[in-house]
Order: structure tokens, then sequence, then C-alpha cells
């Protein structure tokens, strides 16, 4: 019995993803910036690292040690907040990149990466589908949930914060970075 609930969950979950499966092979050919090299290989964080406005995100990861993720074969979505997104959190975003920091400084990374390839053009396909927001879990086990505005796709976490994707996103052999406007900070408890 439990092993016929166990399978009847996994359908159901992959029925869901499906629109956003189908969409991507068709989004990524809607010219996103690719980052390639002759030979068509290209990480994410190769394409991350050649971006001038990513710089403080690329030294978040390496500080904690994420940037590995990006360099193997598993696909991944990331959110990267740009360069002014750091500079608006001021002393704060200063604080985040000292060593005793470091597990604040994972925990809110985490929460900025999606498994899989989705770029924007497919999340605003699914919020028009849906008629409404679309909310995804992302590897630090949070929730986003990405809205149209107009149209302009915007991203908030369950804690409040929110961004907007700017810019051309960056695709990848294994993945996207969609640019943000802000970081995605968690609830500050108090």
């Amino acid at each position: 019995m439990m092993d016929k609930l166990k399978t009847a969950a996994a359908a159901v979950a992959l029925a869901a993803t499906l629109p956003l499966i189908s969409g991507c092979s068709k989004v990524v050919d809607q010219n996103p910036s690719t980052a390639t090299k002759e030979d068509g290989t290209v990480t994410l964080a190769t394409a991350l690292g050649s971006q001038d406005d990513m710089q403080t995100l690329q030294s978040a990861l390496t500080a904690s040690e994420l940037s590995s993720l990006f360099d193997g074969p598993a696909s991944y979505t990331l959110l990267a907040p740009n360069d002014g997104a750091f500079s608006a959190l001021g002393e704060q975003g200063s604080a985040l990149m000292e060593d005793e920091q470091r597990p604040l400084l994972v925990a809110i990374l985490r929460d900025h990466i999606l498994p899989g390839h989705v770029t924007p053009e497919t999340i605003a396909t699914a919020v028009d589908q849906k008629g409404g927001p679309v909310t995804m879990t992302t590897l630090g086990d949070g929730t986003i949930t990405f809205s149209k505005v107009g149209d302009r796709l915007t991203v908030s976490n369950s804690g409040g914060a929110s961004a907007g994707v700017v810019g051309t996103s960056i695709a990848a052999n294994n993945g996207v970075v969609l640019p943000l406007d802000a970081v995605l900070m968690p609830k500050e408890e108090g």
C-alpha cells in the first residue's frame, strides 16, 4: 500500500513539472545570452565568472564553498543578485563575507539556487498559464514565488524579501543564471 502511495505521489510530482520541462527546450533557443567556448562547454561557474556585475556573488559562492556545484554536470538555476544588490545591503552585506557568518551565507545562497534549468521565459509562461504566482522549492529547502508585474518578472521568498529579474539571463551547459536586483534575505528573527 505504501509503495502505491509513493508511486502515485511521484507521478503527480512529475506531471506537475511537465509544463516547465517542456517549455525549457523551447525557451533556451529564444536567445538568452549564452556563454560558450568553441567546443560548447561552459559551466555556470565559468559563465558567472565572466560577468563584471556579479563579482560579489562570485566571491560569496567561493567563500561559502558552493561554487563547485556550478562546475559539475547537475543542472541548476542560480538566482544571481548583482553587485548593486549586495551593495544595497551595506554593512550587513560586508558582514556576510566574514568567516563567522559562513553558515548564514551558505543558507542565503542555497535559497538562491533552484534545481534544474529554468529560464525567465519558462517561468513567465508558467505564471501566465497558472493565472498567478508560481512557487518553487530552493536547494536550501525554502520556497520562492515568481510573479509578474506587467512584463516584469519578480521573485520573493517566504520572509517577504523580493527582487526583480533584470538584464539578460545567462545560459550554460549545466543551467541558467537569472540576474536579480536584490538579495533575497531571510526574515530577521526578533
